[in-house]
């Protein structure tokens, strides 16, 4: 069983930053791919950035150049770099785990809130 505990949500106004974090534990294999999918009210999960093992990103377009996802792999903890927030970013994020082999994450954390907001 693999569990995903993020943290580093919070309010922010527009224009600031945030770092989530993401601790896993478990049986996690080296060559999972992390990730970080977000919910906003009345709208339909999305994929917010994922990284591989080998350190290949792939970002939403709605998050180019404003977010950076990163990883330790040795402390089995993935990081979301949040700058540039929009009140668009409001959402609940989620951290996920994917094999590397599946096209769907395996394991969900609970969510972090995120609000952007004056």
């Amino acid at each position: 069983q693999v569990q995903l505990v993020e943290s580093g949500g919070g309010l922010v106004q527009p224009g600031g930053s945030l770092r989530l974090s993401c601790a896993a534990s478990g049986r996690i294999f080296s060559n999972d791919a992390m990730g970080w999918y977000r919910q906003a009210p009345g709208k339909q999960r999305e994929l917010v950035a994922e990284i591989t093992s080998g350190g290949s990103t792939n970002y939403a377009d709605s998050v180019k150049g404003r977010f950076t996802i990163s990883r330790d792999n040795a402390k089995n903890t993935v990081y979301l770099q949040m700058n540039s927030l929009k009140p668009e970013d409001t959402a609940v994020y989620y951290c996920t785990a994917r094999y590397a082999w599946a096209r769907r994450p395996a394991y969900w954390g609970q969510g972090t809130q995120v609000t952007v907001s004056s």
